[in-house]
């Protein structure tokens, strides 16, 4: 993903912006993907597999809750960003705007929601993105067993699982984070229906000075998320 413009760019909410940018050239648009040589290899853990799949089987009919979950989560990590410069003005150096941006790119079939939030380290990455007991698999799974099985979309943001929901629309989701705690900016990715991701330094450095960039390389069939008057109204 390249870098921001302003061209053919408009808010939707005070730190939210949406841009249609050209294509860039960017070190995952390859369709048949495969992770770099440098890449830690990762399993799923078995609860994450399983809640992945009833999300997507679930929410077919409702994609759109993709972009309200990402949109959701962002606004978090600018909320925690803010809270943590409180006692560290420093987290500020790197990056002093608090923002929101949405790109969508159709040369590339690609959607990115970027924050300038808090950022995630490469541990942060495999425990927040891989595991059961930081992404409150475990409790959604319970929490389903106990209520209406059709109530998917109003389960999947209270228990914080609500990234999974990128895979409605995306055949591979690439993540790329910085945190001021970490030197190193890193590259999450998965393709869709794979219980394996990976993690590897990201080959462009230190490109969002601080916070998450999620990519979402779209399915054919999802390609009305490239066109900006969509995007406004999901």
């Amino acid at each position: 993903v390249g870098s921001i413009t302003t061209q053919n760019c408009f808010a939707l909410a005070d730190d939210i912006s949406v841009e249609d940018v050209p294509s860039t050239d960017s070190p995952t648009q390859v369709d048949d993907y495969v992770p770099p040589e440098n890449a830690d290899n990762f399993k799923f853990e078995a609860e994450v597999n399983r809640m992945m799949d009833i999300v997507v089987n679930s929410l077919y009919q409702n994609k759109d809750v993709f972009l309200r979950e990402l949109i959701s989560n962002a606004s978090d990590a600018l909320d925690k960003l803010r809270f943590l410069t409180l006692t560290k003005p420093e987290l500020l150096e790197d990056k002093e705007e608090l923002e929101i941006r949405i790109e969508y790119d159709a040369d590339a079939s690609t959607l990115t929601v970027r924050d300038s939030g808090v950022g995630m380290t490469k541990a942060d990455l495999v425990e927040n993105l891989g595991t059961v007991a930081r992404s409150g698999t475990t409790k959604f799974l319970d929490a389903l067993q106990e209520q209406d099985k059709n109530d998917v979309g109003g389960l999947i943001g209270k228990f914080g699982v609500g990234f999974y929901s990128s895979f409605l629309v995306a055949k591979r989701v690439t993540v790329a984070s910085k945190s001021p705690e970490d030197g190193v900016q890193y590259i999450w990715e998965s393709r869709n229906g794979e219980d394996v991701f990976h993690i590897y330094p990201d080959p462009r450095g230190n490109s969002l000075g601080r916070g998450t960039e999620i990519t979402l390389h779209l399915k054919e069939d999802c390609m009305e998320y490239v066109v900006r008057g969509n995007i406004n109204t999901s």
